[in-house]
């Protein structure tokens, strides 16, 4: 289940997770060194904190809203009996303040990182360094997608922080979190790193987060993630907070992804990302038991777009893509990350299973979009529940597809249960295509075992996996 995500600066009382502003600087690898001791022998942070903090900021962000009026100022007959004034014609504005954090990055450039979320629609940006020497920013680009943005300030004896290796983290290593929760200033936490690749907090973005019990509240949003050695590894984002406070449960940006976005900041004031054009889902233990496939990770393949780069490489569907340029593809969120952190028009190596053997294709990435009739038959013993039929005139997809239509589904019925609902199409079934009833039926009748559907619903592909 996504877990809904809301910004900082907005607690509401019965919101589950609360979008945290951080600068993002390049990624730090694990610390593997001890702590240091201070004069009475006892350890400390210290002398780590006094050479990273420099490079971490305060942000605040002003931004001009419309004011929100009791529908009633605008009824002349409740303006008349009160007396009151015409109705401005303009609608009246007031100035909002918000706080977050952010990152230096690079002292020469003066370039800081920071969370889309925190200047997004701000119209003045201030940044407040530790010494308390304060600048007005510029927003050089931003990335709603991976919520990176890239400022400027122009001033003189910065400190940057140095970048890590955030693919070399490991759940257990010692990290912290560097910001101004709630407003109040500079603040230090610290943790552990609880798990890697964490996605599922906003759909629309490309996520793998670092999840982290160093505590994380509202303001540290495009603050510093760091090893115990400074250097950075990640930007603090996000918090699940039922209470509207920190309960442990936090996650930040890695500063690999990051660096990648800034890159492309940098140079065109935006990402351009290439798409390879297909569909996706999962690949779960089901799957991999119907379609035959020994693998335990990986994306399968649902559909491909005709003339994508997708097609041109010779992807199928059914696919089952283990690997980008030799990373592993942990499922279809990693994937969709992965390929989303690509340039327009990179040429990229993806590794997949087909048919039981693995196969290396070539893709260059383009631009994409975000995009007989018979009596109907009860469904086999597999189906049950589920009323099917040919495709006829007049359906949707007449004439585009084969397949067969799921005309109605019981509820509480095994096809139900299997995730059917009516105006589905039946395409395969283990990827053997079935034209008719007739040919589902004679497939289904032939395996025993875990059968898996690809189902054409509305625009989009899916397997749906039947035990």
């Amino acid at each position: 289940m996504h877990l809904p995500v809301s910004r900082v600066g907005h607690i509401l009382a019965s919101v589950c997770i609360i979008i945290l502003s951080f600068s993002v600087p390049p990624l730090a690898q694990p610390a593997n060194q001890p702590l240091y001791l201070n004069e009475d022998g006892l350890p400390t942070l210290a002398p780590v904190l006094a050479e990273v903090t420099p490079a971490v900021v305060n942000i605040s962000v002003e931004s001009r809203q419309t004011a929100e009026m009791n529908p009633l100022f605008n009824d002349p007959f409740f303006r008349r009996f009160f007396d009151m004034q015409p109705m401005p014609q303009a609608p009246q504005e007031r100035m909002q303040m918000s706080a977050g954090s952010g990152v230096i990055i690079d002292a020469e450039e003066g370039y800081l990182l920071t969370n889309h979320h925190v200047v997004e629609n701000g119209d003045r940006i201030v940044v407040t360094l530790k010494d308390r020497r304060q600048f007005d920013a510029e927003l050089l680009g931003s990335d709603p997608g991976t919520d990176i943005a890239l400022l400027r300030i122009d001033a003189t004896d910065l400190t940057a922080l140095e970048p890590g290796d955030s693919d070399r983290l490991q759940v257990g290593d010692y990290v912290l979190a560097i910001g101004n929760p709630f407003g109040l200033g500079q603040t230090v936490t610290s943790g552990i790193v609880s798990a890697l690749g964490r996605s599922g907090l906003n759909v629309e973005g490309y996520e793998d987060f670092i999840q982290t019990d160093a505590s994380i509240n509202p303001g540290n949003s495009g603050g510093a993630l760091v090893t115990l050695d400074g250097r950075l590894i990640g930007i603090n984002t996000a918090i699940i907070a039922p209470t509207g406070g920190n309960v442990g449960i936090g996650f930040a940006v890695p500063v690999n992804m990051a660096n990648a976005v800034v890159d492309q900041l940098i140079e065109f004031g935006e990402v351009r990302r290439g798409q390879l054009g297909i569909m996706i889902q999962d690949f779960t233990p089901d799957l991999a038991e119907a379609l035959d496939i020994d693998a335990e990770a990986g994306a399968v393949v649902t559909s491909v777009e005709p003339d994508s780069a997708a097609e041109q490489a010779g992807l199928q569907p059914g696919d089952l893509i283990i690997s980008v340029d030799g990373n592993p593809v942990a499922g279809s969120a990693g994937l969709r990350s992965q390929i989303g952190l690509k340039r327009l028009g990179r040429e990229v190596e993806i590794g997949i299973i087909r048919d039981g053997r693995t196969l290396t294709l070539k893709a260059d990435l383009r631009e994409g979009n975000e995009p007989g009739a018979t009596a109907g038959a009860r469904g086999p013993g597999q189906l049950s529940g589920a009323e099917l039929r040919d495709l006829q005139p007049g359906d949707p997809l007449y004439g585009e597809i084969s397949g067969v239509v799921v005309a109605g589904v019981n509820a509480d019925s095994l096809a139900a249960r299997a995730g059917l609902k009516a105006g589905d199409v039946i395409l395969s079934v283990n990827r053997v295509p079935v034209t008719s009833v007739a040919a589902l039926h004679q497939e289904l009748a032939s395996i025993d075992g875990a059968i898996a559907m690809m189902v054409q619903r509305g625009s989009a592909r899916i397997f749906l996996v039947v035990r």
